[in-house]
């Protein structure tokens, strides 16, 4: 088959599977409904106080950035250095060239403005990274899959407490992500133990363990996942490689880092829930 059709015949696919997704969105109950079946009624969702985002015009663009872990880092260390910073302060994660380009981007965006010897955030404090994080993760499942999402969501339940950082609705499925913009040395026994719990309660189809992070996920992240499950469990299921550092638990807890592209690696994560 001529590489000019097989390009056309894939390309008609992926529309065609935008198109039924958004099909099967349209015929399935919403997300709130799909909670509230479960006993789950919304308290709060989608918090804005602490977002980085820019006007309504940049957001397409400023979503794909976002999609660059390099960019991403690039606005860690701008919140870190909110109230003044030189370009010097926000080079760590790439090129001077590179850093150049996004700060002239996050200066036409409105997201800081210039000072006599420097830069500093328009809308400040901003706490951290982590709200606009799950707003973008959001964003993948909206854009990227046609599929109902929000984040930081909080229900009143009487045991279980915690924010759910994104949920989703995929072909009338409950997906569940939380979300971690913290390397793995600073994450503790104490959040995945949490997240377990919040994943027993919900019983979502998906459930997601997500670090912004390169680094390898199988040297901490899944040992403590061993041990907390062989806490709960007389006999643990086990923490499985899909591939690189890529893990399932039964096919339906899934661990995954940032390496690669966020994109792909959720996609993997579908790919691997819906052929079971």
């Amino acid at each position: 088959m001529p590489r000019d059709r097989e390009f056309d015949e894939l390309v008609y696919l992926r529309s065609e599977n935008r198109r039924l997704r958004k099909s099967l969105n349209v015929l399935t109950a919403p997300l709130h409904v799909l909670l509230k079946r479960r006993g789950f009624k919304i308290f709060k969702q989608n918090p804005s106080g602490d977002l980085l985002l820019p006007p309504d015009e940049f957001l397409d663009d400023y979503y794909r950035k976002l999609c660059r872990y390099s960019f991403r880092l690039f606005l860690r260390d701008v919140i870190k250095h909110q109230d003044f910073f030189r370009i010097e302060h926000v080079t760590r994660y790439a090129t001077a060239d590179v850093t150049s380009d996004y700060l002239r981007y996050i200066l036409s965006a409105g997201i800081v403005t210039g000072t006599e010897d420097g830069y500093q955030l328009s809308r400040r404090p901003v706490k951290s990274f982590g709200e606009t994080l799950e707003w973008y993760m959001a964003e993948i499942f909206k854009r990227e899959f046609c599929s109902e999402s929000i984040w930081g969501v909080k229900f009143k339940r009487p045991h279980v407490g915690g924010d759910y950082d994104v949920l989703g609705k995929m072909d009338g499925s409950i997906v569940y992500i939380e979300v971690k913009s913290s390397p793995p040395k600073q994450v503790y026994d104490a959040e995945i133990a949490a997240f377990l719990d919040r994943v027993s309660d919900l019983l979502p189809e998906i459930a997601v363990f997500f670090m912004d992070t390169e680094l390898r996920m199988k040297d901490k992240i899944v040992p403590m996942f061993e041990a907390e499950l062989s806490r709960r469990h007389a006999l643990p299921p086990a923490v499985a490689r899909m591939e690189k550092e890529l893990f399932q638990i039964e096919d339906r807890i899934f661990i995954i880092n940032a390496k690669d592209s966020i994109i792909s690696n959720m996609e993997k994560v579908l790919y691997r829930y819906f052929r079971r």
